[in-house]
């Protein structure tokens, strides 16, 4: 794939900006050379199998972990790990992480908080995400009578809420049975057209960095490096069902099988 020019290179700041990333353990490399641009409104997703570095990855976007090398920043900002200002981001993680003995919007409202809105606006921005999300009649209701679907719902609101700058999710929709998660990949993707976030979406799953992406950064078997920063070639909207979508999953199945040292075989594992 022929290299494009970064948004620095036109003047222009990247929402998302990572250069030369590289992380190690120990002595022992997690990350190495990684770089990711991102820029404002696009959905990107980071994929690549289990001990690529991905969790390494996310630790450092979000200021929980200090890059051995290199340069991140967010709208602007260096990202400088636990020492440095927060980044401006919201977080929806593999699991929902609401506090039971909080209803839905006291959940939200502690995120507001901390993000320092002012106390006047949370009514109406908690009000608007949940609306936005089809959950607003949940907004006094206590998370663990929600089904995971639903607790997602907030998760999701909850980042969206505090209007950061960027969205990172974790897999947001690994724990949810199939038929569920179709429902919010699409759910998911028109929030996204009303809002106009800025995601970076982190899966195992090609099937869904393909229906759901801009672009997949598709990273190699540990330490990981970038494989690929692969243009999803798919007009929107998409049907998770399209033939095209298979199309287009099966290329990168047959690009990266045997760089991911897994057997043509065991091709359903990557998926």
């Amino acid at each position: 794939m022929e290299p494009t020019a970064t948004p620095e290179q036109h003047g222009a700041i990247s929402v998302v900006a990572v250069e030369d990333l590289g992380v190690s353990y120990d002595g022992s490399p997690a990350v190495e050379r990684i770089d990711l641009h991102v820029e404002h409104g696009e959905f990107v997703s980071i994929l690549g199998p289990s001990g690529c570095g991905k969790s390494t990855m996310l630790n450092v976007l979000a200021g929980l972990l200090e890059p051995s090398r290199g340069r991140v920043a967010i709208a602007g900002v260096e990202v400088l790990g636990p020492r440095g200002p927060a980044p401006d981001l919201g977080y929806v993680f593999q699991d929902h992480r609401l506090l039971p003995w909080r209803t839905v919007r006291r959940n939200i409202e502690l995120a507001l908080a901390a993000k320092g809105v002012p106390k006047a606006a949370w009514r109406e921005r908690i009000d608007r995400y949940l609306t936005l999300l089809k959950i607003d009649q949940f907004a006094e209701s206590w998370p663990l009578r929600l089904s995971g679907g639903q607790r997602q719902r907030v998760s999701i609101a909850r980042a969206l809420a505090v209007e950061p700058a960027m969205i990172l999710m974790d897999e947001p929709l690994s724990t949810l049975d199939e038929v569920t998660a179709r429902s919010m990949r699409q759910e998911l993707l028109d929030v996204w057209n009303r809002t106009g976030s800025t995601i970076v979406f982190v899966t195992h799953s090609i099937r869904e960095a393909v229906f759901l992406s801009d672009r997949i950064l598709i990273l190699s078997q540990g330490p990981g490096t970038v494989l690929e920063d692969y243009q999803v070639p798919l007009a929107r909207p998409r049907r998770y069902e399209d033939p095209a979508l298979a199309q287009v999953e099966a290329e990168i199945v047959e690009k990266v099988l045997d760089r991911w040292g897994i057997g043509a075989g065991d091709g359903e594992a990557a998926t």
